[in-house]
């Protein structure tokens, strides 16, 4: 079979069902077995053998590996449901260069904090932070 016809079997068989509910058990610690059976399915596709690294390997068929994917849909979720989130103005007074990114709050319930309100304020404030060191 052609590339792309894998490809299209991988999108509707296999990266469906993953995707589904994807950003709450994200962080669970059985998504590494869904993530070996992902680089297994990648390999299979792209006739490779078990041993090689699939770094390359997803890269060549533009296909996301699970992480990627994870913190791609909560990424989404912060952005389509911004109305759900404070700014840190809102919170404190002072002016920080922190004043407008997402307010995350103090915890120290792991269950909190392995949820999709923290993950995503966390990683979405990340990727805020990361922009701004890159802009010239």
């Amino acid at each position: 079979m052609s590339i792309n016809t894998l490809k299209s079997i991988y999108y509707s068989c296999f990266n469906a069902i993953i995707n589904y509910g994807l950003p709450f058990w994200g962080n669970s610690p059985h998504t590494i077995k869904v993530f070996r059976i992902q680089k297994r399915i990648i390999r299979i596709m792209l006739g490779c053998k078990q041993r090689v690294s699939c770094r390359n390997l997803f890269r060549r068929s533009k296909i996301l590996p699970l992480a990627s994917q994870y913190t791609l849909l909560l990424m989404l979720f912060v952005v389509k449901n911004k109305n759900l989130f404070t700014l840190n103005s809102e919170h404190h007074d002072t002016s920080t260069r922190q004043l407008n990114i997402l307010y995350q709050p103090m915890t120290t319930m792991t269950t909190y904090q392995k949820g999709i309100h923290y993950m995503g304020v966390k990683i979405y404030n990340n990727f805020l932070s990361l922009l701004t060191l890159c802009r010239p």
